[in-house]
């Protein structure tokens, strides 16, 4: 099945490499989706060829020397790159992430020992077949992450793979393997030495995996160690009829429930984060967390400029936080009142923000699914016939007011939003004659002030 459906760029790397005398493998994550039946993002190559022996092959070709001291480099053929990298052994890791210095081998056995995951380790040639001494593909057949010999040792070297063995479970939906998990957890304080960018990569990857939720309610101790601010809700009780979940339950389901998208799926893990810091009991017992959006969103903002976060993503995601609980009627004013302080597309993401928190809410209080179908039909219609929910809609600006006798300052702002607020409310027709003649008339305006 690899061999029938191999790309033309593949296999013509590889028949290069072959007929020029080197053996030549595709490895790792493209053997492991193919053997899973999926179709690979990307191709690796590996090779008994030295990098200039490699560059000599592909003469005349685009190559990049990626990291020639690394044994590595990439061949773009016809739109696709392909990273090429010499068998090698990796020297002494001193820093939990990077070896020291490699050593080239003409051993694909010695190769593919230095890899993370069996699931990672699977070699295959047209010519040659599978190149499979730690049992890969069986562990890809049956669903299991395990390291490649003992796991205590792959950690150690590199500390990122115990966030990655969560990503892999996460993406696959595979299981980790007993002594895998427990080295994993044992060793999770070295997530400290790597550099949040890689770890926020792999945690985004995480999220976003079909099988985050039992990851993350498995994984929580490794996830507390990349953010701290998670583990007080472990294992804190609600006390509120509408929750069945403690508040890390509840966050795992709402994780569960969300789309498979970057922004959602961390508001989601983000949204009731201040809750253990706002409980309290009232005289019937029970439980309430008065300002927890607030405090989930300060949270929020410290957690991604830590991880260290784009700008756009982190204020997307605050947004959401902030205003998770927000009450929205499903009425026409109401909706376009969302749609001005948040933007139509803050407002559709909080609505699916909704779906999933209610989802993860005991069963009998999921019934808020129906009034989230309601305003989204009505932004819709909103949408459709261009009604007026922003200052930029208005048929009046501020040149027209000054135009009409309104003094230049702060005066022109506050008369916009006031007529805005009428069109908004239904209370005033976006046309611009009746702007004007009430501008004029200077009727409940602020403008009788200047």
């Amino acid at each position: 099945m690899l061999n029938d459906n191999l790309p033309e760029q593949v296999r013509w790397a590889l028949d290069c490499l072959e007929r020029a005398g080197f053996e030549a493998y595709m490895v790792g994550g493209c053997v492991r989706d193919a053997v899973m039946g999926r179709i690979p993002s990307d191709y690796d190559i590996t090779t008994s060829a030295r990098p200039g022996e490699v560059m000599k092959v592909f003469d005349g070709e685009k190559i990049i020397e990626t990291g020639l001291k690394h044994g590595t480099v990439t061949l773009l053929r016809r739109g696709m790159p392909l990273e090429i990298t010499t068998y090698r052994v990796d020297g002494l890791y001193t820093d939990n992430r990077h070896p020291e210095s490699v050593t080239f081998t003409s051993s694909i056995r010695e190769d593919t020992a230095r890899r993370d995951f069996t699931i990672n380790s699977v070699a295959f040639s047209p010519v040659r077949g599978f190149a499979d001494f730690y049992g890969g593909v069986k562990d890809i057949q049956v669903g299991i992450i395990r390291c490649v010999g003992d796991p205590e040792k792959r950690f150690r070297e590199d500390a990122l793979r115990i966030i990655r063995a969560l990503r892999f479970a996460a993406v696959t939906g595979f299981e980790i393997e007993e002594a895998t998990f427990k080295a994993a957890c044992e060793n999770s304080g070295l997530l400290r030495n790597i550099s949040v960018e890689r770890i926020r990569e792999e945690l985004v990857k995480l999220l976003c995996g079909q099988y985050a939720g039992r990851v993350l309610k498995k994984g929580v101790r490794i996830i507390g160690e990349v953010i701290p601010e998670v583990l007080p809700m472990v294992g804190f009780r609600q006390h509120n009829r509408h929750h069945i979940y403690d508040v890390w339950e509840h966050t795992v389901a709402a994780v569960d429930a969300a789309p498979q998208e970057k922004c959602l799926r961390l508001a989601a893990l983000f949204h009731d984060i201040g809750k253990p810091g706002c409980f309290s009991v009232d005289e019937k017992d029970v439980g309430h967390f008065y300002g927890h959006a607030a405090v989930s969103e300060e949270i929020t903002a410290n957690v991604m400029s830590r991880l260290k976060f784009d700008k756009e993503t982190k204020s997307h995601v605050r947004k959401l936080v902030a205003c998770h609980d927000m009450q929205i009627e499903p009425t026409a004013k109401a909706v376009r009142r969302a749609m001005n302080k948040l933007s139509p597309d803050i407002l559709y993401d909080l609505l699916k923000l909704k779906r999933a928190d209610n989802m993860a809410q005991s069963p009998q209080y999921r019934d808020r699914q129906k009034y989230y179908d309601e305003i989204r039909l009505i932004a819709d219609e909103i949408l459709k016939e261009e009604q007026c929910f922003s200052l930029k809609d208005l048929t009046v600006n501020g040149s027209d007011l000054i135009r009409l006798g309104v003094p230049q300052g702060p005066q022109v702002g506050i008369i916009l939003q006031e007529l805005l607020q009428g069109v908004i409310d239904g209370e005033l027709p976006n046309k611009r004659t009746v702007l004007e003649e009430k501008i004029l008339q200077n009727e409940g305006l602020n403008a009788k002030k200047y």
